[in-house]
């Protein structure tokens, strides 16, 4: 299996690109996880969008969000791999490119997400820490959590 990273603005994708991210995102965001909400939002002029593509077909989607725009922080979320290509390692693959563009893009700057609970495990495998207690965010336990720029700041 070949995964092709492709950074993309919003303005830059095409319209069958922005069709498949959409219903990808809704498939697995509203759907899947059965949170009827306005899954497109307000940041997504403001982010650069991560495909993960496996013979020119969307395996994985994330999203990284300015600093300043949603937070002091720049951000990674979004996250998500198509039910197909689930239990691959994509969606590791996907977190490590998203945090290697994030690092180059704004390099003095820790990352921030909002994971949910039952993936903190694999978030710190990642690197990140927990910094907020849990909290309901569309039905569905979430915790901030950072990924420190200077790894002595994590012990």
């Amino acid at each position: 299996m070949k995964l092709k990273f492709k950074w993309s603005r919003l303005e830059s994708f095409t319209a069958l690109e922005l069709y498949q991210i959409i219903k990808a995102r809704e498939s697995v965001f509203v759907v899947e996880q059965n949170c009827p909400y306005q899954e497109t939002d307000d940041l997504d002029p403001h982010a650069w969008h991560l495909s993960a593509l496996v013979n020119g077909e969307l395996a994985a989607y994330a999203r990284v969000v300015e600093a300043g725009i949603k937070d002091r922080l720049p951000s990674i979320g979004r996250v998500m791999t198509v039910k197909t290509f689930r239990g691959r390692e994509i969606g590791r693959a996907l977190m490590e490119e998203a945090i290697r563009f994030t690092e180059h893009q704004f390099p003095n700057a820790d990352i921030k997400i909002s994971a949910q609970v039952y993936l903190q495990k694999f978030y710190e495998s990642l690197g990140f820490r927990v910094f907020s207690e849990p909290y309901d965010e569309d039905g569905i336990p979430h915790i901030d959590m950072i990924k420190p720029v200077n790894t002595a700041d994590l012990d």
